[in-house]
This record gives structure tokens, C-alpha cells and sequence, in this order.
């Protein structure tokens, strides 16, 4: 299987290039076009209780999308995400990667997906009870609103936890303030994620919360 991001970062697509049996799993939805050789199938996100589970806790469907080349040859798909914005790559080799809700776009069949507990401190800060968790073998695709870049972190270092969209399960997340608790509140800042470890975490360069923020009170 093979792949091509397009129109990054504003209005990214991937251009997916399946193999004969090949399969695609894809969030609901995200299908734009597809070679009319290929077989599609709706399926519960994992079993009832953990498709339930996620559609509720995650942010993610109850059911995902697989598409499944049932010819000879190459067949291509187009998969894009909800909001504008980029889509990047994560190749997994047995380890675990944490996505935010919403950030899954699609995957290859050797990749697991599953929710953990994130915590109260999490939920406070709007981000819910559980996180998403991908783990297994393959490439899983995440797509976030505006560009997406990454940080390697080694130690503490402090996000605005909107614009986080994934991090390594090496990386402990814990929500805080920025300052005092009235230059936190003063600035707007507010109360932010300060992620310890060592690994990787992905960001994405605008927020949907401010976006929100913003229009609201113009309405």
C-alpha cells in the first residue's frame, strides 16, 4: 500500500494506492473517491461496547469504513478529514501512539484502535475522560486543523493542550497553568498541558476552541 498527501497543509487528502487485497480502514465519512474495483464495507469500531465507547468518550464513529481491493491490479482512493487543515503519517513498529478525539483519519489493518483512561485532569481541561490509543504495526494517518509539525521532547515542555492532536506513550500529560492564577487567566492562557518524557508529540497550528471562541460571540 501506498500513499501521496496532496494540498498539505491547508486542505490535505491522501491518495491511497491498494494493492490487490489490500485493505483500508478509514473514519466514516472520510472516503472522497474511489476506483470502482474496490469492495466497501461499514463495521462496528471493534465490538458493540468498545464501538460505544468510543463514539461517546473517544469523539470517533461507532462505525468505520473498509475499504477492501478485490481485483488483480492497483486500485486508488482519495481519503480526506472533516476540517481543513494537514494530515500526516505515523508509521508504528509495535509501540503506541495517543490521538486526540477527532484525529483519526485512517489506517492499515495491522493498526489497533482503542481508548484509555486520560484522567480528571484531562476532563477538566476539555479534552474528556478517555484518549484515543493506536497501537500494533503499520502506518496510521492523523489529520489536525491547520499545518501539523512535530516536537521531540526530552523533559517538560508546556502546549496549549488545543492544539495537541498526538504524543508518544512515553510522554505523561499532565494540565496545569501556564503562570500565576492571574497572569494564567489574565493573558488567556488559561490552563495548558505540560508534557514530561522523553518522545514524540504532534501539533497542529490553529485551534478549534479559539476558532469557536472567536466566531461565538459574532453570531
Amino acid at each position: 500500500m501506498k500513499h501521496v498527501v496532496h494540498g498539505a497543509p491547508s486542505f490535505a487528502h491522501i491518495e491511497m494506492t491498494l494493492n490487490a487485497g489490500d485493505t483500508l480502514i478509514a473514519e466514516s465519512g472520510a472516503m472522497a473517491s474511489m476506483d470502482a474495483s474496490l469492495d466497501q464495507k461499514a463495521k462496528m469500531n471493534g465490538n458493540f461496547f468498545g464501538a460505544l465507547i468510543r463514539k461517546f468518550f473517544g469523539r470517533e464513529s461507532f462505525f468505520i469504513s473498509h475499504f477492501t481491493n478485490m481485483s488483480g491490479r492497483d486500485a486508488k482512493i482519495i481519503i480526506t478529514q472533516k476540517a481543513p487543515g494537514d494530515i500526516r503519517a505515523i508509521k508504528l513498529t509495535g509501540g503506541g501512539f495517543y490521538i486526540q478525539p477527532g484525529a483519526f483519519v485512517a489506517c492499515e489493518t495491522g493498526v489497533k484502535l482503542d481508548v484509555k483512561w486520560a484522567g480528571f485532569s484531562s476532563w477538566v481541561a476539555g479534552e474528556g475522560l478517555l484518549r484515543n490509543y493506536v497501537h500494533g504495526h503499520g502506518a496510521v494517518f492523523i489529520g489536525g486543523y491547520g499545518a501539523i509539525y512535530d516536537k521531540e521532547i526530552d523533559g517538560e515542555y508546556i502546549i496549549d493542550s488545543s492544539h495537541i492532536i498526538g504524543y508518544s506513550r512515553d510522554i505523561k500529560l499532565n494540565i496545569g497553568m501556564s503562570g500565576g492564577i492571574f497572569s494564567s487567566f489574565l493573558s488567556g492562557e488559561g490552563l495548558v498541558a505540560r508534557v514530561e518524557g522523553k518522545g514524540k508529540v504532534f501539533l497542529q497550528s490553529r485551534s478549534v476552541r479559539n476558532l469557536a471562541n472567536f466566531i461565538n460571540p459574532r453570531l
